[in-house]
C-alpha cells in the first residue's frame, strides 16, 4: 500500500492543477446538489420493533386525526381560583379559539371543559393537535405557535407554549467556529509556517465542504437525525485537519532530510499517508458498524459521519499532495527553506518546485518529544501504575450512569420549552410533562369494550400512577386510547419501573392487545435497547481493533495493549462525563443548566467514535516506533524515537481535535453540548494520557517481546506495510532521485 500511495502523492504533486480544479469541481457540484436536493432533518427517534413503537404506528391507523404533533399551551392566572371567575374563563376561551386558527392547527382542547385545571385554579392546560407530524411543522408555524397568547399575558397571565412541537434542529452557529479559530493557531504554532498553516485549514475546509455538501444532497431520499449533521461535521473537521497535518509534518521532515519536493511529498504520502487510511479506515469501520445495533437513526448517524470521514481521506491523499506542489518549500519556516546549490537564495513566488534540491539537515533528539520519551522509559512502572489508578478513579462515576431521550426539563433555562415545562411542573407536578397513553385494541369493539375497564382498573391500581383519563375510541370501536399520568417525571427512575409495572399489569387481559406508548415510553424503550446493544458493540470494536493492529504491527502484545488502553480512556470519558451531565459536577463550566440523565445513544456512539481515534494515534506513533525496529534500532531506541518524531504532530492534532469538539460545548442544545465534551475529554485523555504516556511506559517494559508474532500467523496475515518497509526497497531498487 506505501508504494501505491507514494505513486499516488508524486502523481497529484505532477498534475497539482488538475488535481485541484477536479475537487473544486466536486465542492462545487456537491453544493448545487445539497441546495437543490436537500431535505428535511428529523427530531424524532423511532425504535422499530419496541412496543411502544407499535402503539405508535396502531394509533397512526386507527385515530390518524390524532397521528400528528401536539402542543401544549400551559396557562397561569395572576391570583388562585381566577379560572373559576367569568373573566379567567373569557381569557382561555379567547386563548383556545386563537390557538385552534394557527396555521397547521387541527384543533385546541378548552381545559375548563375536560378538566384540566389544577386544583388551585390557577392553572391551566390547553392541548393543541397539529396536521402533521412534528418534523413536518414549519418554521413559520412553530413560530406562530410560540408567540400565541398575547393579549393574556397583556392582561398579567403567564401563556407558556411547550409540547413536541418545539422539537426541532439544533442550530449551528458561530460558537463552534472559536474550536475552528483555536484548530488555526495551533496548526500556525506547530509549523512556524503560515503558508502550511493555512493550506492545511483550506484542505481540511475543502474536505468538509464536500462531505457536508454530499450528505444534505443525500438527506432527499434518507432521513436525516437532527444531529447526524452536526455529528458529521464535527468529524469531518477533526479529522479533516488531523490526517492533512499528518501527511504535511512528514513532508516537511522529508524536506529537511534532503529530499526534492516531489520524492518528499511522494513519501510523506506513502508512509504517514499510509498510517492515514488505516486510521481513516477504522474510523469508518467503527462508524459504519453502528450498523449492526440495528437502530435506523444510530445506523443513519453513523454512515453521514463515515462519509465525511472518508473523504477526509481522499482529500488527504490527494488534495494535500498538490497544494504541497504549490507551496514548494515555503511550508517550511523561513530560517530553514532550502538554499539552492549554486548558493543564490530561493525565489519564494517560485512554484516550479519539482526538482529544486535541498539542503540535508540534522535532526535534533533533544527535542520535548525525545525528552519525554526517556522520562517515561526510565520511570516506566511507576508512570504505568500511576497512570492506571488515575483513570479508574476518574471512572468510578461510570456505573451510575443513566440514559434518557433529552426532555424539556433539561432544555436551556429560558428556551420556550423548558418555561413550559417549569410552568408545568408548578401547576400539576412533573408526571404531567410525561404523560403515557395505553392503547387497548380487540378483534371486536366487543373485545375492546370488555377490556378497556380491566385495563383501567389495573392501571390504577398500579403504583405511582397519578390518574388515568376516560378512554377515546376508534370509529370502529376496537381500538381504545387511555391517558396516564405518573406521579413522577419523565426521566425519574420511578417512571422507568412504572413503565415495566404497567406492561406487566395489563400482559395477561383477554382477547386484546395492550400497548404503552408516550414520548417518555419510547424514551426508556430506546434508552434499554441501546443500553442492550453496548456490550455487543463493544465486543465487536474490542476484537476488531485487535484484528487490525495485529495486521498492521505484526505483533500480539501491541494490539492487545492498545485495546486495554481504549478501554481505560472510555471508562474514564465516561466517568467525568457522567460526574459533570448527569451529576452536575462542575456544570457551570461547561454551561449546563440542569444536570440530567446522558442521551441515550451517546455511549454506544462515543464508543464507536472513540475507537477510530484512538487508533489514530496508536498507528501515528507505533507505526514509528515500528518503522525504526524493523530498520535495526532496539526496542527502547526505536520507542523514544517513535515518541520523538511523533509527540509533537500527535500533541497538535490532540489540541486540534479538542478545540473543534470543544467548540461545541458552547452551544444551547444540551445534546449536542454533552457530546462535544465527551469528545473533547476523551481525545484528551487518549491522547496525552494514554497514547503519550501510559503506551511507551508499555513498550518500554515489553522491550523485543512487544514486536513478536508466531510464525505460522505472520505468514497467514497480509502485510500492508504502512512503515513504508516495502516502498524503502522499492525506492532502492530505482535510482536514486537528485539530493
Amino acid at each position: 500500500m506505501a508504494t501505491l500511495l507514494y505513486r499516488l502523492g508524486r502523481g497529484a504533486l505532477r498534475r497539482r492543477r488538475l488535481v485541484v480544479a477536479l475537487w473544486l469541481v466536486v465542492l462545487v457540484v456537491a453544493g448545487l446538489a445539497a441546495a437543490t436536493l436537500r431535505g428535511p432533518t428529523a427530531s424524532n427517534f423511532t425504535m422499530p420493533g419496541t412496543e411502544s413503537q407499535r402503539a405508535l404506528d396502531l394509533l397512526a391507523d386507527q385515530f390518524p386525526a390524532a397521528s400528528g404533533a401536539t402542543g401544549t399551551i400551559t396557562v397561569k392566572a395572576p391570583a388562585d381560583g381566577q379560572l373559576a371567575t367569568p373573566q379567567g374563563q373569557a381569557v382561555v376561551q379567547e386563548l383556545v379559539q386563537q390557538a385552534s386558527t394557527l396555521p397547521g392547527v387541527v384543533g385546541a382542547v378548552n381545559p375548563l371543559q375536560v378538566g384540566a385545571v389544577s386544583p388551585n385554579g390557577r392553572y391551566a392546560l390547553v392541548q393543541v393537535q397539529f396536521a402533521t407530524g412534528g418534523d413536518d411543522v414549519t418554521d413559520a408555524q412553530r413560530t406562530a405557535y410560540e408567540q400565541v397568547g398575547a393579549a393574556a399575558k397583556a392582561q398579567g397571565w403567564q401563556v407558556a407554549p411547550g409540547g413536541e412541537v418545539l422539537g426541532g434542529e439544533p442550530e449551528i452557529g458561530s460558537t463552534e467556529a472559536l474550536g475552528v479559530l483555536v484548530a488555526a493557531i495551533v496548526l500556525i504554532i506547530t509549523f512556524g509556517s503560515l503558508v502550511a498553516a493555512g493550506m492545511t485549514m483550506l484542505n481540511a475546509l475543502i474536505g468538509v465542504g464536500v462531505g457536508m455538501a454530499g450528505l444534505f444532497a443525500l438527506s432527499g431520499v434518507v432521513q436525516l437525525t437532527s444531529t447526524a449533521p452536526i455529528l458529521a461535521l464535527m468529524l469531518g473537521l477533526a479529522v479533516g485537519i488531523d490526517y492533512s497535518l499528518f501527511i504535511t509534518s512528514r513532508h516537511r521532515q522529508n524536506l529537511l532530510d534532503g529530499l526534492s519536493p516531489e520524492e518528499a511529498v511522494g513519501r510523506a504520502v506513502g508512509t504517514a499517508g499510509s498510517a492515514v487510511v488505516f486510521a481513516g479506515a477504522t474510523v469508518v469501520i467503527a462508524l459504519a458498524g453502528l450498523a449492526v445495533v440495528n437502530i435506523p437513526f444510530l445506523t443513519v448517524m453513523g454512515l453521514a459521519a463515515a462519509g465525511t470521514v472518508t473523504v477526509a481521506v481522499l482529500v488527504a491523499i490527494t488534495l494535500q499532495p498538490a497544494l504541497l506542489g504549490f507551496a514548494g518549500r515555503r511550508v517550511l519556516p523561513r530560517r530553514l527553506r532550502a538554499v539552492p546549490a549554486d548558493g543564490t537564495a530561493a525565489d519564494e513566488d517560485d512554484t516550479d518546485v519539482t526538482d529544486r534540491p535541498a539542503a540535508t539537515t540534522t535532526e535534533d533528539r533533544n527535542g520535548f518529544g525525545f525528552r519525554w520519551a526517556r522520562l517515561i522509559t526510565r520511570f516506566r512502572v511507576p508512570v504505568i501504575l500511576v497512570g492506571l489508578l488515575g483513570l479508574g478513579l476518574l471512572a468510578l462515576p461510570t456505573p451510575d450512569m443513566r440514559l434518557a431521550l433529552p426532555g424539556a426539563a433539561t432544555a436551556a433555562v429560558g428556551s420556550p420549552a423548558r418555561v413550559a415545562n417549569d410552568l408545568t411542573v408548578e401547576g400539576f407536578g412533573a408526571g404531567f410533562t410525561g404523560r403515557l397513553a395505553v392503547v387497548v385494541a380487540g378483534d371486536t369493539s366487543q373485545a375492546t369494550a370488555a377490556a378497556v375497564p380491566q385495563v383501567t382498573a389495573l392501571l390504577q391500581r398500579t403504583e405511582n400512577v397519578l390518574a388515568v383519563a376516560p378512554p377515546q375510541l376508534s370509529p370502529d370501536g376496537r381500538t381504545a386510547l387511555l391517558g396516564v399520568v405518573p406521579k413522577t417525571g419523565p426521566t425519574d427512575e420511578a417512571t422507568e419501573t412504572l413503565v415495566h409495572d404497567i406492561r406487566g399489569a395489563v400482559s395477561g387481559i383477554p382477547d386484546a392487545d395492550v400497548l404503552l406508548t408516550g414520548v417518555t415510553a419510547i424514551g426508556i424503550d430506546v434508552s434499554e435497547k441501546l443500553s442492550d446493544a453496548l456490550p455487543i458493540y463493544l465486543l465487536l470494536v474490542v476484537g476488531l481493533s485487535v484484528l487490525l493492529l495485529m495486521l498492521v504491527f505484526r505483533s500480539l502484545l501491541v494490539p492487545v495493549k492498545a485495546a486495554l488502553g481504549f478501554l481505560l480512556t472510555v471508562a474514564a470519558t465516561f466517568g467525568i462525563t457522567v460526574a459533570v451531565f448527569q451529576q452536575g459536577h462542575l456544570a457551570d463550566l461547561v454551561g449546563l443548566d440542569t444536570p440530567g440523565p446522558l442521551i441515550s445513544f451517546l455511549p454506544i456512539l462515543l464508543i464507536g467514535i472513540l475507537f477510530g481515534l484512538a487508533m489514530d494515534y496508536e498507528v501515528f506513533l507505533v507505526s514509528r516506533m515500528r518503522e525504526d525496529f524493523v530498520h535495526g534500532e532496539t526496542a527502547r531506541q526505536a520507542t523514544i524515537s517513535g515518541m520523538g518524531h511523533g509527540a509533537r504532530v500527535v500533541t497538535a492534532a490532540a489540541l486540534i481535535m479538542m478545540s473543534v469538539f470543544g467548540g461545541f460545548v458552547f452551544l444551547e442544545d444540551p445534546v449536542i453540548k454533552s457530546m462535544g465534551f465527551a469528545l473533547a475529554i476523551g481525545v484528551a485523555i487518549d491522547a496525552f494520557v494514554v497514547r503519550m504516556t501510559i503506551v511507551p511506559a508499555v513498550m518500554s517494559l515489553l522491550g523485543d517481546r512487544a514486536w513478536w508474532l508466531p510464525r505460522w500467523l505472520n505468514r497467514a496475515l497480509p502485510n500492508v506495510d504502512i512503515e513504508g518497509e516495502g516502498l524503502r526497497t522499492h525506492l532502492e531498487e530505482q535510482t536514486p532521485t537528485r539530493v
